[in-house]
């Protein structure tokens, strides 16, 4: 019994641990940028993040969720050369739609968690490229053209 309660004790003080450390989180990393930026930096911690972005030369920038979760819609936004996301989730999930134009090039990792990234079938030779890095914890990072639920599974 007495390792129980300890195992419970210990379990409750990591959790607890855990939220205190996303509260302190949220409050040094706000997220940065709006529909017109060329850079974004949104963070989702313990919430959601939506964008729709019609910049006109979309650079790319960063995305952290933890327990949240991140939408961004891109299909109004011009990419500029070398456009770059950094994706990081940790419980959490991110979703990315571009325009069907677009191609995807994605080395985001996941462990416990999924990555989904639907390029066209036969993308043009000059096809502007959103290249991806990162990591997905136990969540989740999906990109594509279509809606996510009709996303083929591989």
């Amino acid at each position: 019994m007495r390792f129980l309660r300890a195992l419970l004790l210990f379990k409750l003080g990591f959790w607890a641990g855990i939220v205190a450390s996303a509260a302190l989180m949220k409050r040094m990393l706000p997220s940065r940028g709006d529909a017109e930026s060329d850079e974004v930096a949104l963070v989702a911690i313990f919430d959601g993040v939506a964008l729709k972005s019609s910049a006109r030369a979309f650079r790319g920038g960063s995305m952290f969720s933890w327990f949240g979760g991140i939408a961004v819609d891109l299909r109004e936004a011009q990419l500029a050369p070398d456009a770059h996301f950094d994706v990081h989730s940790l419980f959490g999930g991110i979703a990315i739609r571009v325009p069907l134009e677009w191609r995807i090039e994605s080395d985001v990792k996941a462990l416990g968690g999924g990555v989904v990234a639907v390029s066209p079938a036969q993308p043009a030779a000059d096809a502007p490229v959103l290249r991806l890095d990162g990591f997905a914890a136990f969540g989740g990072v999906a990109i594509g053209a279509q809606p996510f639920d009709d996303v083929p599974e591989s």
